[in-house]
Formats: structure tokens, sequence, C-alpha cells
């Protein structure tokens, strides 16, 4: 199996959507790479444990793509090591009425994970820069200040929504959660398949809707925006990271992998030590259970 590396998939340059790989060859297998992501699941899963004891950090994990992308799949497979009581997921939908009377990141912020924990975001506060930017209309559902109509949204508007995701992350992550963001780079052949496939098979049928037809007419007002997503909040504390998602086993292993890779150079997580005093008495504590009537 070839060896994955994390910088190559991390976003550090600007970059044209349309040269990032939606295929890679690790030469090897599905048995292989099945194998290999539970592994590394395992390892991951163990560093959790550590963290959740440690109590210090805390890491959100990002997943963006488009419909059919995998995400669901990556979020199941990858995760399925894991301790429930250390990992907390959300989906973020359609805004509530609840979430619309708050500012766009409020809903993101109440669900980020405790410190011990990973969170998991399956689709992101960067819907507010990508759905709402192919649909600006849904804006006016906010009901914001200054923005009356589709035409009061410009350039200004999106800058600015920009420069509050990314202090955003930048306050979260000086406050000690690690921050994982990954884009499922889908080819449209691909979509395609998977949507037949979802047509063809009964059991799949349920995750057909008519809008995927409507948003897949969409995907190069979509593919710009991604590409604008990934040029303007890369950062060092934030990383994007390109994840060829045409073959589902092989972007499942490789996001594991860039986990695990980064998550291993905290050195400083790790289960605390007993209290001085609760250790040196450790024989006497063993001693009361074992003579217990």
């Amino acid at each position: 199996m070839k060896t994955i590396k994390t910088d190559d998939f991390r976003i550090t340059s600007k970059i044209n959507i349309k040269d990032l790989p939606t295929t890679v060859d690790i030469q090897s297998n599905k048995k292989e790479l099945k194998a290999a992501l539970r592994d590394v699941s395992k390892d991951l899963a163990e560093i959790q444990n550590a963290m959740y004891a440690y109590g210090k950090y805390s890491v959100l994990f990002c997943i963006q793509g488009m419909d059919t992308a995998g995400k669901d799949s990556l979020i199941r497979e990858v995760f399925k090591e894991f301790n429930v009581r250390g990992i907390v997921a959300h989906s973020f939908k359609k805004p509530t009425d609840l979430e619309l009377k708050h500012d766009y990141l409020w809903r993101h912020y109440i669900a980020l994970p405790a410190r011990g924990k990973f969170g998991i975001f399956n689709r992101t506060h960067y819907e507010n820069v990508l759905v709402t930017r192919v649909h600006p209309n849904y804006l006016m559902y906010e009901n914001m200040p200054g923005i009356d109509s589709v035409e009061d949204v410009n350039d200004a508007f999106w800058d600015r929504r920009f420069e509050e995701i990314n202090a955003f992350e930048k306050h979260i992550a000086d406050n000690g959660t690690i921050i994982f963001k990954f884009f499922l780079n889908l080819s449209k052949d691909e979509q395609k398949n998977r949507l037949l496939r979802r047509l063809n098979r009964p059991d799949k049928q349920w995750k057909f809707s008519s809008d995927d037809l409507k948003e897949r007419k969409l995907w190069d007002k979509y593919q710009m925006c991604y590409e604008e997503v990934l040029n303007r909040s890369s950062k060092v504390h934030a990383p994007w990271f390109n994840i060829p998602a045409d073959d589902k086993p092989a972007a499942r292993y490789i996001v594991a992998k860039i986990l695990y890779d980064t998550l291993k150079q905290y050195t400083d997580i790790k289960e605390p030590e007993l209290p001085a005093k609760e250790k040196a008495n450790i024989g006497l504590y063993k001693q009361e259970l074992e003579n217990e009537n």
C-alpha cells in the first residue's frame, strides 16, 4: 500500500478546483483498505480515550461535499471503533425557527464538542457561504439588518462572512479545539453513477430526491463556491484537506490516516496519573478489596 502523506492532501496555497484530483491510486484493493482502516480506527479510538481522560483538547471534524460524496458512510466507518461517550455528531440541515432568531454561527457554536470529545459536523458552518451563495434568496429567512432583498447581498457581505468564519475558527483553536476540515472531492461523472445506483436499488431509493437533480444542474456554481472556500479559509490552525472521493474505501482510509498522523503529534495527550497519595496506597486498596467477605 502506498504511504499516505498528510501534506499531499492539505490545502496550503491558492488552488484551482479543476486541478484537484477526485481519484488517487494508493496501490491497494478494497479488502486491504478495509483492514487498514480498521487498524487506524482502533489507534484513533485509543487517542480519543486518552484525550477524554486528559480533558484539555477537543477535536472538531468538519466534512463537506456534494450530494452522494459519501459523507455519512465515511463518518460511520472512520469512527466505528470509538466509544460513544467520546463522540457527538451533528448534521446541519435547514435552520429551525429558533436558529433563525440568532446569528448564523450560533447553532454551530452551541454544537461544539466539549473538551475531551470529538465533534462531527456533517455539513458545517460553511453551508453559510456555499448553499446560501448559490441560493442567496435563503438569506432572506435570516432577517438581518440592512439585507432587505437579494440585491443587498454584495461582495462586501461575503467578505464579512469569511472574516467571521475565520475568526470563529481561530477563537476555538486558540482555546483547545483541534480542527480538521475535509472536502470530499467528487467528480460529476461519479455523482451521476451514484444517483443512478440509488434509483436502481429499491433499498436505496429513499435516499433520492428530485432536488438532487436540481442541485446537480448548479454543479459549476457550487464548484466555484467551494474553490473560494478552500482558498479563503484553509489556515494553519484550521486546514482544509482535499480528499479524492470517487473511491469510497480509499477516501475513508485517507481521512482516518490524516486524523491519526496529526493527533499523534500531540504528545501531551495521555491519561493523567493518580495523585501521589492515592498511588502510594494502591497496595492497601487492593488488599481491602481482596479481603472483603
